[in-house]
C-alpha cells in the first residue's frame, strides 16, 4: 500500500506551513494549548464548472495523522529558527514540548469515491487547538489534489461513455508524489490502468503500455520495427502507427498482426497519438476490419480531455481505449481545488461548544459554526438532497434545508426519508478505528454513487445543481452569529 510515510523519511511532521508553528507556539505560551476545539475541512465550488466533485486522499490522511511525531531532526532544525530580530524563534521548553506531543485528535471522514458538493465537510477534526491547527496544511495538500484529480478522472470517464481510460500522466505529473498520488485518485475516479508501474505495485492499480516513436525510429523500416516488437512480446502488441504516415502505419501494423496471428497469437490493437483523430480512427476501423481484425482496439492519445473526448464522439470515432495524461493528472484547466480548513468551535475543557463563524463581505466565504455532520437523503429512484447539521442541532424534524447562498431556496425533505450520514469515525484519540478500503473498493464506490444522482449533475456544459444546504435550526444560529459579529440587532 501506498503511504506517505512509508515513501517519505524522515518524518513529515514539519510538511507545514511555518505560520501553523507560530500559532501553536501562540496557544502553548499562553496556556490555551488544551482548549478543545472543532475543524472542517471543506471546499466552496466544484471544480472544472462542474457539478459534482468526488472525495479522496483519506487514506492519506489517515497515514498521516496516526504515525505523525516530531524527530530529532525535526526539532533541531526548529531549535535553530530565527525571528527578525536574530533571536531564536521557540524557546527550548517548546521544542520540548513539542518532542513529547502525542497526537489524539478525533478525525471523521467521507469515505473516498463519494460524491460531495461545496460547503460539505470532507474531513471533522477535533482535540486540541494546537493539535488541530498543526494538523490544518498537510490535510489540505492531501484532500485538495486527489478529489481534484478524481473529480477530473470521473468527467473524462463520463466522456467515454465507459470505455476504458488509461492513465498515462506520469511524465507530466508535478513530481514524484504528485505522480503517484494523481495516479492513486484517477483510479478512484475510474480509470482503467496507468502507465506508472510503481503505482501499479504500490496500489494494484493494473498497469498498460506497448512502445514509443524511439523503437519505430530504430528500425530501418517502420513494417520491420512492428515485426520486431511482436518477436519480443506476442501477448502485447498495440503498435503506435502515427511515426511517419498514419495509415501506411495502419497497414504495416495488419501485416505484423496477420504474421503475429500466423504464430498463434492476436494483435491488440494499435494506437494513435497524433492527427485527425476523428478521421484517422475511421479510417483505420476500415482498413483493420476489412483485413480480419474487427476486435483489434484503436487507443488514442495526444494531450485529450472530457471535452475533447466528447468532441471526438460527437464526430463519429472509431476510438475504443482513450490514454490521457498531462490535462488529467495536472487537472487541466483548473489547477487546484481550493479546500479550506475553518475553526468551527471551541471550549475549554469539561465546558459547553462555543460556536465560531468566519465573516466576509463574499458569501460563499462565511464559514458555518458548529461539529458538522453531512446527511444524505435517498429515494426511489436516488440520492435527492444534502443537509449539512450539527450534531448538537440534530437534522431537525421537518428536514428544511436551506441554500446557505440564497436563503429563499428552500426544501422540505419527508421525515421517513430513507438517509446516510457521510462523515464517518475513521480515528479516535489518533488511533485507526476505520478499515480502509482498497482503491478498488473506492472506484466501484465512486461509480455506484455517480449512477445513484440525476444525470444532469454529470453534464459538462451548465450541470444540474443538486439540492445541498444547511439546516434551518443551524441556519439560524449561523445567522445570528454573523448579526452578533457584525454588531447588528437579531
Amino acid at each position: 500500500m501506498y503511504t506517505p510515510s512509508e515513501i517519505y523519511k524522515p518524518s513529515l511532521s514539519l510538511l507545514t506551513d511555518l505560520y501553523q508553528l507560530t500559532m501553536a507556539y501562540g496557544y502553548w505560551k499562553l496556556g490555551r494549548d488544551q482548549e478543545e476545539a472543532a475543524f472542517h475541512l471543506f471546499f466552496r465550488q466544484n471544480p472544472f464548472k462542474g457539478g459534482y466533485t468526488i472525495a479522496a486522499g483519506l487514506a492519506h490522511v489517515i497515514d498521516y495523522v496516526s504515525t505523525l511525531k516530531f524527530e530529532q531532526e525535526d526539532l533541531e532544525y526548529l531549535a535553530g529558527l530565527e525571528g527578525n530580530d536574530g533571536e531564536v524563534l521557540f524557546e527550548p521548553l517548546f521544542i520540548e514540548y513539542l518532542r513529547d506531543l502525542e497526537f489524539r485528535c478525533d478525525v471523521d471522514g467521507v469515505p473516498e469515491g463519494t460524491v460531495v458538493f461545496p460547503q460539505e465537510p470532507l474531513l471533522r477534526v477535533t482535540g486540541s487547538i494546537l493539535q488541530c491547527q498543526l494538523l490544518e496544511t498537510a490535510l489540505l495538500n492531501m484532500i485538495n489534489f486527489q478529489t481534484l484529480i478524481a473529480t477530473k478522472a470521473a468527467r473524462v470517464c463520463e466522456a467515454t461513455d465507459r470505455m476504458p481510460v488509461l492513465e498515462f500522466g506520469l511524465r507530466r505529473a508535478q513530481g514524484v508524489d504528485g505522480a503517484l498520488a494523481a495516479s492513486r485518485a484517477a483510479y478512484i475516479g475510474g480509470c482503467a490502468a496507468t502507465s506508472n508501474v510503481l503505482a501499479g505495485r504500490l496500489l494494484g492499480i493494473p498497469v498498460k503500455g506497448t512502445h514509443a516513436h524511439s523503437w519505430v525510429m530504430l528500425f530501418e523500416d517502420e513494417l520491420e520495427s512492428f515485426n520486431a516488437y511482436a518477436d519480443v512480446l506476442p501477448n502485447n502488441c498495440v503498435f503506435l502507427v502515427d511515426t511517419y504516415d498514419t495509415l501506411e502505419g495502419v497497414k504495416n501494423a495488419i501485416t505484423a498482426g496477420l504474421r503475429l496471428r500466423a504464430r498463434g497469437y492476436e494483435m491488440v490493437g494499435i494506437r494513435l497519438d497524433s492527427g485527425d483523430l476523428a478521421y484517422l480512427s475511421v479510417e483505420a476501423r476500415k482498413m483493420l476490419d476489412q483485413a480480419g481484425f474487427p476486435d483489434a482496439v484503436i487507443v488514442a492519445s495526444n494531450d485529450l480531455d472530457e471535452k475533447t473526448i466528447e468532441s471526438l464522439r460527437d464526430q463519429g470515432s472509431q476510438i475504443g481505449v482513450w490514454g490521457v495524461g498531462t490535462r488529467l493528472v495536472t487537472g487541466h484547466d483548473q489547477p487546484a481545488l481550493g479546500g479550506v480548513y475553518k475553526l468551527a468551535a471551541v471550549r475549554k475543557p469539561g465546558q459547553q461548544w462555543q460556536y465560531k463563524v468566519k465573516i466576509s463581505e463574499q458569501t460563499v466565504k462565511v464559514s458555518t459554526p458548529g461539529i458538522l455532520q453531512v446527511r444524505r437523503y435517498e429515494g426511489e429512484s436516488g440520492y435527492v438532497a444534502d443537509m449539512v447539521y450539527d450534531v448538537g442541532l440534530g437534522a431537525g424534524e421537518s428536514g428544511c434545508i436551506v441554500d446557505p447562498m440564497d436563503s429563499t431556496r428552500r426544501r422540505d425533505v419527508p421525515t421517513n426519508t430513507q438517509f446516510e450520514d457521510l462523515l464517518v469515525p475513521v480515528l479516535r484519540g489518533g488511533k485507526v478505528v476505520y478499515e480502509i478500503p482498497s482503491v478498488e473498493e473506492s472506484r466501484t464506490r465512486a461509480r455506484a454513487q455517480l449512477e445513484k444522482f440525476h444525470p444532469g449533475i454529470r453534464r459538462f456544459l451548465n450541470p444540474h445543481e443538486f439540492p445541498s444546504g444547511t439546516e434551518k435550526h443551524l441556519f439560524d444560529l449561523k445567522t445570528k452569529l454573523i448579526m452578533e459579529a457584525r454588531g447588528l440587532p437579531d
